[in-house]
């Protein structure tokens, strides 16, 4: 099935477009209700329809007054199925819109099918965590795209696998970003379908032909454009989408890869920034919607987004099908990855590698077979917002709530953080924190040690 035009559910600020309106993919209409990134949409799209809430998608694709078109891709909300969200799974009402997902496809293939056209090819990405959601959430929807009667139960599934049913064949892979050619470490889950004639299998998995490499060391200091980097680590972890808020208090603060250090002062990532990470062209999300700042809104929406270049990978390889040099089908699995019920085969890949019958090997880890590493030294950008640099008390407050929660800091980010708090004299800086409640830690201010003409503000030996 040649793919031409996209239907976009849940569409952000839409890597998806990016990726592949250059090769060719017409998208039709997006879907999005979010102030900020319909925003987005209507200055980088001026021409596409934003059809809005997707519970209204399925009425609008029946009575025709959107198209029908041969790809709808989506990633439902994924609070419900993170740590974040508690994992709520399908009792949160963000859960539930995966099974709404599910209406959609079957609303587009009942127009299609009348018009003797294939069944919808579905792509849909979520968090890694919802494989392992307590109220099976996963299992509902490939169960459903498959068209089988029964829910397949299931405490937890594996990271790859491909359900052959009697409506459609379903498959998905976890990939990690930063084996794409972006320093930044964020696995995401994504799932392929179609009728029974399409195998997402081909597209999805690789023949395993090289060693997988390992993630090359960079050095952690460097010049560009005139100024002087440091950063804390040679890729980031995932951006998560409350990071404009959320930045001081979580693991991937405490491990240093959302900090840099600029001309020895410190600051966090900028939203240009953020945008290189996630893939996007510069400035894309830099839209005026009335406000002061947008930089919030800038980080929430690229942290909500895909990586450009990972869609982009299956982009190439779903408008080019012949180059995917496999040709798989429930036959290829030993029957300890395969399992016969009834009209379906299930099959759980539940390693890196997979020997088929064949004695051919197949590749359905989260890197792929040609691997691309990014540079942080690529992605730093002197064009910082001075609201975004830490001052004292900011430097302060991050070693702070690390020993209040007996968490372990970067040894290197704790010694900036610390050489940049004696700037100012500890008496100022606990006056200025006491702005807001601070616990138990914020008592313990500590022994002004005089070190090589810098006042040590805190005395941490004991908590290394």
């Amino acid at each position: 099935m040649k793919i031409k035009t996209v239907g976009s559910v849940c569409s952000g600020i839409e890597a998806a477009s990016v990726a592949w309106e250059p090769l060719g993919l017409n998208f039709e209409w997006f879907s999005e209700i979010d102030e900020f990134p319909s925003k987005v949409l209507e200055e980088r799209y001026p021409d596409k329809v934003n059809v809005g809430d997707m519970n209204d998608i399925p009425d609008k694709i029946i009575n025709k007054s959107i198209s029908a078109p041969d790809l709808i891709c989506g990633g439902t909300p994924c609070q419900a199925f993170s740590l974040a969200g508690l994992k709520k799974g399908l009792t949160d009402d963000r859960g539930n819109l995966t099974l709404k997902f599910v209406d959609i496809i079957e609303s587009n293939d009942e127009i299609r099918e009348s018009n003797a056209l294939d069944k919808t090819i579905v792509f849909w990405e979520n968090v890694e965590g919802v494989l392992s959601d307590k109220t099976n959430a996963f299992g509902c929807l490939v169960s459903s795209l498959a068209g089988l009667d029964e829910i397949i139960p299931r405490k937890k599934w594996p990271n790859s696998g491909i359900i052959y049913g009697p409506s459609r064949n379903v498959a998905w892979r976890v990939l990690d970003a930063k084996y794409f050619g972006l320093p930044q470490q964020r696995r995401r889950l994504y799932l392929l379908a179609g009728g029974t004639s399409f195998h997402p299998e081909n597209i999805l998995f690789e023949l395993h032909e090289k060693e997988f490499p390992e993630y090359p060391e960079v050095p952690l200091k460097f010049k560009k454009e005139g100024h002087d980097y440091e950063i804390f680590r040679e890729y980031t972890d995932c951006l998560y989408s409350a990071y404009g808020t959320k930045w001081n208090g979580n693991a991937a603060a405490r491990n240093g890869s959302l900090f840099i250090v600029q001309d020895d002062r410190i600051r966090r990532l900028s939203p240009l920034e953020t945008e290189r990470l996630m893939g996007f062209p510069d400035n894309y999300t830099d839209v005026n919607i009335g406000r002061r700042s947008n930089r919030t809104r800038r980080y929430k929406a690229t942290g909500n987004s895909w990586v450009v270049p990972v869609i982009k990978w299956f982009g190439e390889r779903l408008t080019n099908q012949t180059k995917c040099e496999l040709n798989l089908n429930h036959d290829s699995f030993s029957n300890r990855n395969r399992n016969d019920v009834d009209d379906s085969t299930l099959v759980l890949l539940d390693k890196d590698l997979i020997k088929l019958t064949s004695g051919e090997n197949i590749n359905c880890s989260a890197i792929p077979e040609n691997v691309v590493f990014g540079n942080m030294e690529d992605i730093v950008s002197p064009e910082a917002p001075e609201k975004i640099y830490i001052s004292p008390v900011g430097c302060y407050g991050i070693v702070r709530r690390a020993e209040e929660r007996n968490a372990k800091l970067n040894p290197r980010l704790k010694e900036v953080l610390l050489t940049i708090s004696s700037e100012m004299a500890a008496e100022e800086i606990e006056k200025k924190s006491r702005v807001q409640k601070r616990g138990a830690y914020s008592q313990k201010v500590a022994k002004n040690k005089k070190t090589s003409n810098q006042t040590v503000l805190f005395d941490f030996d004991n908590n290394n």
